[in-house]
């Protein structure tokens, strides 16, 4: 049955239906159903802008005649056909630079006007008489009426895919909310055509999958870490599912991770404690650093002052060494000195010897009693007399000594001449050794007169004193 109904705006709809002239509306009862099935079959006398801001009233508007299921089937495209809500479910109609579309938004395709222009990083699928005929590249193409027609328009540009926040879990049963970016590009379009129904629905859930089973393999410290590996499986993964579908994804970015609340303040805690503990470190490492360096200084301090009492002391036993060498050399001068004028019978240096063995006994008792509190005086101290012949008689032991060691030398040199006297002879004829002989005898003559000499001038010089 068919009814011709004049539709008249009576109250004020969300967006007013605006109709120039007569705006002829067709509704149709199904017998089986009984719903409303809304066409448009004719707009006379109208202007093209019009028609498309009537048709969109028409859909937008709240009238009870036509339901929100028929509303999608009108089209501002009066050559082109609507299909019907059952044909609509199985086609991809994602416009051309536009946001991705959903089972509940479709948008117009390009009608077939024999003559077409496809844009440029853009395919056209056609199809001939319900089946796929030939993908369209960018530039002109000519279509055939009636029997041809565009049935997917597929964007050959690379589209940025925003992944919704989701929950994971990691290795470590920490909950994490992630969310990220998918760039995508298709390079096949008929498998992105006829491969899967909605590209972008099934890619977006196939990144939330993957990520969701990543995330589960690492802990939370290896997920904060490894952010660009996960990003490259992510990608893999995504790369191997979706190779049907005529997508490629290009790369992968995590976008926003967030922790729970205390997971949060814990790893604060920890970051807090790790540079506490750095501070703590380095703090004692200047401290040890410190000490060592005041110990070198200390050590090459006290290096430095025993060198310099060492060289101190090398120079003052050097210098001590010296003074006593040449003190002995002139007191072995002296004597020496001494000792030949004895050695010569020189009565006077005798006498000069006996006076000062005596004048160094006298003072030494001068000096006992000048430097110490007890005094040390000898018995016959009131007779000075007594006191000289005992310095006289010390004087006379020192020389007997000193006597019979020279009186030693001089029979070693003796025994010396002789062995040379004796290899001399030896060299010699044989007719030769009664020479050698009295030469001998001559020498051991010398030897006890010299000692004979100096043993009379000791025992003269006692009875004098």
């Amino acid at each position: 049955m068919d009814y011709q109904i004049q539709i008249r705006c009576v109250s004020t709809p969300p967006q007013p239906l605006r109709v120039q002239q007569h705006t002829a509306i067709s509704l149709e009862m199904p017998p089986t159903t009984g719903a409303l099935s809304a066409t448009m079959s004719t707009l006379t006398h109208t202007s093209r802008p019009s028609s498309r801001c009537a048709i969109a009233a028409l859909r937008n508007s709240s009238y009870p005649l036509i339901s929100s299921t028929h509303r999608a089937a009108f089209t501002s495209s009066p050559q082109h056909a609507l299909p019907s809500p059952s044909e609509s479910m199985f086609r991809s109609g994602s416009t051309v630079g536009g946001p991705p579309s959903t089972y509940f938004q479709r948008s117009s395709l390009p009608a077939n006007t024999i003559v077409k222009f496809v844009p440029q990083q853009t395919a056209w699928i056609v199809e001939r008489m319900g089946r796929f005929s030939r993908v369209l590249e960018p530039g002109l193409a000519i279509l055939v009426p009636v029997i041809d027609r565009i049935a997917y328009v597929k964007s050959l540009k690379e589209n940025a895919m925003e992944i919704p926040s989701q929950s994971a879990i990691t290795a470590d049963n920490v909950t994490l909310e992630l969310d990220g970016v998918l760039y995508t590009r298709v390079f096949d379009p008929y498998k992105a055509s006829y491969g899967v129904e909605d590209a972008d629905y099934a890619i977006s859930q196939l990144a939330q999958t993957t990520m969701r089973s990543e995330i589960g393999q690492l802990t939370l410290d290896h997920v904060l870490k490894e952010r660009q590996a996960l990003n490259t499986n992510i990608t893999q993964a995504i790369n191997e599912a979706s190779a049907d579908w005529g997508i490629r994804c290009l790369r992968y970015e995590i976008r926003d991770i967030h922790a729970p609340g205390p997971v949060v303040e814990a790893m604060h805690r920890q970051v807090t404690a790790e540079r506490s503990k750095r501070a703590e470190i380095l703090d004692s490492e200047g401290q040890r650093q410190s000490a060592i360096n005041i110990a070198e200084g200390r050590k090459q301090s006290v290096v430095l002052s025993s060198e310099a009492v060492k060289m101190e002391k090398i120079n003052s036993a050097s210098g001590e060494a010296e003074a006593i060498l040449l003190k002995a050399k002139a007191t072995a001068n002296g004597i020496d000195a001494v000792a030949r004028a004895i050695a010569e019978g020189k009565q006077s240096a005798q006498g000069a010897v006996s006076l000062s063995v005596a004048e160094k006994y006298v003072e030494a008792f001068g000096k006992l009693a000048k430097e110490g509190t007890s005094v040390v005086v000898p018995g016959n101290v009131g007779d000075i007399g007594g006191m000289i012949a005992t310095a006289m008689s010390v004087y006379g032991n020192v020389a007997k000594a000193q006597a019979g060691s020279m009186g030693q030398k001089v029979i070693e040199s003796g025994k010396g001449e002789e062995e040379r006297d004796y290899g001399q002879g030896v060299s010699q004829t044989p007719g030769s050794s009664s020479g050698g002989e009295g030469v001998e005898e001559q020498a051991q003559m010398r030897k006890k007169e010299m000692a004979r000499s100096m043993l009379e001038s000791f025992d003269r010089t006692q009875q004098r004193h």
